[in-house]
């Protein structure tokens, strides 16, 4: 009589590491079946230490198998984003989830330190062997900080381009996971698009320090065909130096908060109305920062005169009013990421028209799911396209190229789609 009981969990276990392919990483990642876990993971093996920001929208992979022993890290200028696979640590399946991490770039080494106790803790927990683990680097930071990754892990390191993983990352989340991509509008805030058969080409907008334009015409062929130095570095960097924000989620929640009619010279300001002949609202942005000099120049003819401050500031206590004071940090942050995100916007539909591209995705640790910064890319585009363009969003947009070095370790023909053939 044969033996019909069903395997233990630990048994099934010991029959994957059985299974497990020597080389790092050569695994087969088992998509079907995907989704976005929206809520906080009720358990974590690891929880990030200062420095690391964890995005929640992990992705579920319930039917994955396999051992996984690489993790990736894209390393850019202002962040480090880092992608790693673990099993559910209290469930008796065997699927598991991608896990999505964030590190400033400035603090690399508590990123390496994350890896080092993924190394030693998430290991046993995947599956992995001792000594197995591999890091897919890409990003700039791949080469600035290989020597330093290499020891400070002490595991193979393994570069991959940029470009290459940054295409590679985005048509798994448009091919591969259902509810990742959407467009944004006021009148539907989140509206989520269904996977496209015709999927090139289109045109990609990574917005990371810097903004790169990429062409992609099918797998694996593309081309950088523009970009702007005006990026999240610049909004980054300025307002650093304009407000007493320290990090960038503070910059975008004073933008929140913010006014940018008491920085900004709109339409409405010049014509006292709309100009509706050439289409643009009495809002309309006319000159980022316009009323700046104006406002300033007064403020300081005031205080000469003793008119008192604006703003109902304070009285400094060495008597002496400060013109500069007029202007308040949450108006200045939204002025310039509206300044910002409305040139990137121009910039993205000028190159979609002048290359026939219909599709536009935006992606890059810039966007981070800010409304604001959405609803402009998104207006920028219709506005210049007439309406007969959309800005494309993804709700992991920062992890692109991090993802696409993860998928590098694949074999051929591995997606539900073929999306990732050699």
């Amino acid at each position: 009589m044969s033996d019909s009981r069903r395997p233990t969990l630990q048994e099934r276990r010991n029959s994957l590491l059985d299974e497990t392919i020597l080389s790092p990483g050569a695994v087969k990642i088992d998509v079907q079946g995907a989704f976005i876990v929206d809520e906080v993971a009720s358990t974590k093996s690891i929880q990030p230490d200062d420095g690391a920001q964890h995005d929640t929208r992990d992705i579920r992979l319930p039917n994955h198998k396999a051992v996984v022993s690489h993790v990736a890290l894209d390393i850019g200028g202002s962040l480090a984003k880092l992608v790693y696979f673990s099993r559910e640590p209290d469930s008796k399946e065997l699927g598991g989830r991608l896990n999505f991490l964030k590190f400033e770039t400035d603090k690399i080494d508590q990123c390496f330190q994350f890896v080092k106790e993924l190394k030693t803790k998430q290991q046993p927990l995947n599956g992995s062997r001792p000594g197995e683990l591999c890091v897919m680097a890409t990003g700039g930071g791949a080469y600035k900080f290989y020597d330093e990754m290499k020891n400070a892990l002490g595991v193979e390191v393994l570069r991959e381009d940029e470009m290459d993983c940054l295409i590679m990352g985005l048509d798994f989340f448009i091919t591969e996971i259902p509810r990742e991509v959407f467009t944004y509008a006021d009148p539907d805030p989140m509206h989520f698009e269904e996977p496209r058969a015709d999927l090139y080409p289109y045109l990609v907008v990574n917005i990371g320090s810097g903004v790169s334009m990429v062409k992609v015409s099918g797998p694996k062929q593309f081309e950088r065909i523009g970009g702007t130095s005006l990026g999240g570095g610049t909004l980054w960097g300025l307002l650093s130096l304009l407000t007493g924000a320290r990090t960038f989620d503070d910059m975008l929640a004073m933008a929140d908060r913010g006014d940018n009619a008491t920085v900004d010279m709109l339409v409405g300001d010049i014509y006292g109305t709309d100009y509706s002949k050439i289409g643009l609202k009495t809002t309309t942005i006319a000159s980022s920062f316009g009323k700046v000099f104006k406002m300033k120049r007064q403020g300081e003819n005031d205080a000469e005169d003793g008119s008192g401050l604006s703003n109902g500031d304070p009285q400094p206590t060495n008597g002496s009013p400060n013109p500069d004071r007029a202007f308040a940090p949450e108006d200045i942050s939204k002025s310039l990421l509206y300044a910002v995100s409305n040139n990137i916007g121009q910039i993205a539909y000028l190159q979609s028209e002048k290359h026939k591209l219909e599709h536009i995705y935006f992606g890059g640790s810039f966007i981070r799911g800010h409304r604001q910064t959405m609803n402009t890319l998104s207006y920028a585009i219709k506005f210049w396209s007439k309406g007969e363009k959309k800005a494309y969003f993804l709700r992991h947009e920062g992890y692109l190229g991090s993802v696409g070095a993860f998928l590098k370790r694949q074999p051929r023909n591995w997606g539900r789609r073929n999306s990732f053939e050699e």
